[in-house]
């Protein structure tokens, strides 16, 4: 009944919005137009003639008065359309080096404007101006350089592949202050940061916001509707740009760094206690107008935030975030098409398991015995990169260039003979080159084409991996339909690691093809696409599973403008069906509905959805090749999650995510259901300190899966006949073992923030995440997809596994793209089975303390190094 109530409810809420829609809207013609972007602004930038003006935020030099101005805003948030009240004035200026851009921003009174201080690239409760520059004037690719109230900046590229990339830095110089009831920004962005033709008179795109958070209010120069599908094809121009020459970029930002490493463990020959010296430097080239060269020259990733370690049962990878900053600054090229994860680069070497299969047992001693043989002293868990470079750019006719190098170097096991203390190396990584191509084509009407080239060739017989992508998008003039897809094929060819066997039936593709309706208040889209079962791209991709035939078909509908007590609603809908690749088998079907909304006054923001799937077949969870003989066949389920948050306005806010998830009765297994919940409260007690808090908990009961293998003739548990992505034994031998469970996960994660200035902060991050697994029962799964119980298996499958960190950053920019940061790190992992494991909590933080830590302090120090500025002046 539950269920049924819930889908009338997204019913009734949806023709809720459309009967609410108020009286005062346009008429329908009027309401059609308003997919269509609205008309493009233009503005005139005035050329110095003087000497530039002082970054001081004051704006008194005579040359601004000749500037014409943008003013007029358009509100975007929370409601489409009006003109701003409290105006907001913006005028540009040129010479040879730079872009200036002075704004001034009226408001009520100095309370009006917020000004919470926060680490750069991170603006917190605070008012903010930017402005978003479309240097090509391609409508699809812009860069964007905002500032807080309090001097904060954040910048970032936006590209149809990436949208809004933060992870993109540029040095560029701001000024902010107060100025009665109003605030000034003035903004110099120097040509060295962006890329520009070299033609003698140039038109940009250029829009500007402005962000009035204490009433949150966003609005746009050019209006920018949200019902119209893209966001730079929907900024005003610049004109008056003339005799523009790009400048000679080439910067050097070289970096020393030393480090003090703890680690908890007594290892034979190795100190408990080590320190390190590294130094190297960021090298970026202005090749021509077009064209940027970025390197890392002996790059030291050692300061990145840890890894969100997690207890994984599935049969595929975890997949983790990206926290090197020269693989997230600038990779919207890179990203095209989804074939690259930059994780791959540098990552654990392919024979880090294989070393303890190599280690040479002892000697047969004149007593029968055979005495003690090999141990591992050491095994690097990460492949060190001795250099990567990324060339990149676009040009005036729209064609964005990408080419992507790094080479890493043999990485060596390192075991010794327990008798005699010789040591030996054991190769598990060879000499490795990874590289990617792009070229990526702008069109008309917010649409493209690309090709996407990756390649991994390493030393030796090993093998070598290549994968081609075509990429498009094309959208109608009105930009209301597109179609768009893909066509990537993919190779290995070689030997595997460690073993002269060759691989074969390793080429693959993929094909995937969407077209639907992408502008107005009303969406829709249908979808095909096919994942052979030999494609594979990962080995500069991530692809958790392929030989798959999948389908969907989804609408939504957006209301923008508010109505009754809500800002806006969106909703949406999607059916989908997927079959096996080869052998042609039915996988899973399902239904996917939602909404989401914010109340007006209170702008607490929420969401609900519901999904329903009948019987799947998942072929991937017995870890057997090849796909199709065996299954773990799931019941009919239905799902319910939502969230919560409130106003982060206020001192006081929270978070709130929860879900639940129930299957229907299969056979004589009853009670399965899942749920889960999240609570982040934060709490900012000034303009400089706040505190965020994240407490999860997820509950699993009578999951079934995977637990192991079984051999033929008996219950005893056999050696494991296929690790998924790993390397075939005689797999007629066994069958995989079933169990099902109960799992509690635990994640506690603590952050807190103090910035000193709009250039100096500090930030402390705890995290604690345990999750314990017991198992009630086992099954032997047939190739058919039967399951039998096998009540005589008695071994104990439970276990415990816990994850600690800690990661505190000092940083301070005491200069334009110069810095030096302080980083402690602190980690521990432990994992405990059969009667060790205990679902006890505070057991599991007591066992999490007790257990040696990993610490690592180190200082690192970057300077940023200008050619522009450092040549000597002429006249």
């Amino acid at each position: 009944m539950c269920r049924f109530l819930l889908v009338c409810w997204l019913l009734y809420l949806t023709g809720y919005a459309h009967a609410q829609t108020p009286a005062a809207e346009a008429p329908a013609a009027v309401q059609l137009n308003l997919a269509k972007p609205a008309p493009k602004r233009q503005l005139q930038a005035v050329r110095i003639s003087t000497s530039a003006p002082k970054m001081d935020g004051v704006l008194d030099e005579a040359v601004w008065q000749t500037a014409p101005i943008a003013t007029d805003f358009y509100e975007n948030e929370p409601t489409p359309g009006p003109i701003e009240k409290h105006k907001t004035e913006v005028r540009v200026l040129y010479d040879d080096a730079a872009l200036y851009i002075g704004a001034v921003m009226h408001d009520v009174s100095p309370d009006s404007i917020l000004h919470q201080l926060s680490a750069r690239d991170d603006f917190g409760n605070t008012d903010w101006f930017g402005v978003f520059i479309d240097t090509y004037n391609d409508q699809l690719n812009g860069y964007e350089f905002l500032v807080s109230s309090g001097g904060v900046q954040v910048d970032a590229r936006t590209s149809p592949t990436n949208g809004e990339d933060g992870a993109w830095n540029a040095v560029w110089e701001s000024r902010t202050v107060m100025r009665g009831t109003d605030w000034v920004a003035e903004l110099r962005i120097p040509f060295s940061a962006i890329r520009f033709s070299s033609a003698a008179e140039q038109v940009w795109g250029i829009n500007f916001a402005r962000q009035r958070r204490s009433s949150r209010q966003k609005f746009f120069w050019n209006e920018i509707r949200p019902q119209v599908d893209g966001f730079v094809n929907q900024w005003g121009q610049l004109t008056g740009l003339r005799n523009l020459k790009p400048p000679l970029r080439l910067s050097l930002t070289p970096y020393v760094s030393t480090y003090v490493n703890h680690y908890p463990y007594n290892v034979a020959g190795q100190k408990n206690a080590t320190t390190s010296f590294n130094g190297g430097a960021d090298v970026k080239w202005g090749i021509n107008e077009s064209f940027t060269l970025d390197a890392t020259l002996v790059p030291d990733f050692g300061q990145v935030q840890s890894d969100n370690q997690v207890l994984n049962l599935s049969p595929f990878e975890v997949q983790y975030n990206e926290n090197r900053g020269f693989f997230t600054e600038g990779t919207e090229l890179f990203n095209k098409g989804g074939l690259f994860y930059s994780r791959r680069v540098g990552a654990q070497p392919i024979g880090f398991y294989g070393v303890d299969g190599q280690l040479r047992t002892g000697a047969m001693g004149t007593d029968g015995k055979r005495h003690a043989g090999e141990f591992v002293v050491q095994n690097p868990g990460i492949t060190r990169l001795l250099n990567a470079t990324k060339v990149s750019g676009r040009t005036s006719a729209g064609l964005g260039v990408g080419v992507f190098n790094a080479i890493s170097n043999d990485v060596y096991a390192t075991v010794q003979d327990s008798t005699t203390g010789a040591r030996r190396d054991v190769l598990t990584q060879p000499f490795t080159n990874y590289n990617i191509v792009v070229l990526d084509q702008s069109l008309k009407n917010n649409s493209y084409v690309s090709l996407v080239n990756t390649n991994v060739t390493r030393a030796g017989s090993t093998y070598d991996a290549n994968v081609t992508g075509g990429l498009f998008k094309f959208a109608n003039k009105a930009n209301s339909y597109a179609v768009n897809g893909s066509l990537v094929y993919s190779r290995r060819r070689g030997q595997t690691f460690g073993r002269n066997e060759e691989i074969n039936d390793q080429n693959g593709y993929k094909y995937y093809l969407n077209f639907g309706k992408v502008s107005g208040k009303f969406t829709w889209s249908i979808d095909h696409g096919i994942e052979s079962h030999s494609y594979n791209p990962n080995d500069l991709g991530l692809l958790f599973s392929n030989n798959s035939i999948s389908q969907s078909a989804n609408v939504g509908y957006s209301i923008y403008q508010p109505f009754w007590k809500l800002n806006r609603l969106n909703s949406y809908a999607s059916v989908s069906y997927s079959l096996l690749e080869q052998p042609r088998l039915y996988q899973d079907a399902g239904f996917y509905a939602g909404a989401n909304t914010t109340i007006t006054k209170s702008f607490l923001t929420l969401g609900i959805n519901f999904d329903a799937q009948p019987t799947t077949h998942d072929y991937f969870d017995p870890r057997r090749a090849p796909l199709g003989r065996y299954y773990v066949r799931k019941p009919a389920t239905t799902g319910l999650n939502g969230f919560f948050s409130s106003d982060y306005r206020k001192k006081f806010a929270w978070d709130l995510n929860y879900g639940a998830r129930w299957f229907a009765t299969d056979g004589d297994r009853t009670g399965r259901h899942t749920y889960s919940i999240t609570l982040g409260p934060r709490y900012r007690v000034n303009d400089k300190l706040s505190f965020v808090y994240s407490l999860g908990f997820n509950q699993v009961f009578k999951q079934i899966g995977f637990a192991g293998e079984l051999s033929k003739t008996d219950s005893l548990d056999a050696p494991t006949a296929r690790h998924f992505g790993g390397y075939l034994s005689d797999g007629r031998t066994v069958d995989p073992l079933l169990g099902r469970r109960d799992v509690a996960t635990i994640t506690n994660t603590a952050t807190a923030t103090y910035t000193f200035t709009n250039r100096m902060s500090f930030n402390i991050r705890l995290r604690h995440y345990v999750s314990n697994v017991h198992y009630r029962d086992y099954a032997r799964l047939h190739p058919d997809g039967r399951e039998t119980p096998e009540p005589a298996y008695q071994r104990n499958r439970d276990n415990t596994f816990n994850a600690f960190n800690i990661d505190a950053v000092y940083s301070w920019w005491f200069a334009p793209g110069s810095q030096v940061s302080v980083v402690w790190k602190n980690a521990s992992a432990s994992f405990f089975r059969a009667n060790e494991a205990t679902p006890l909590y505070f057991d599991n933080l007591n066992n999490t303390i007790n257990t040696p830590h990993n610490n690592n302090v180190s200082i690192k120090v970057l300077y940023y190094l200008d050619y522009l500025a450092l040549r000597p002046r002429r006249g």
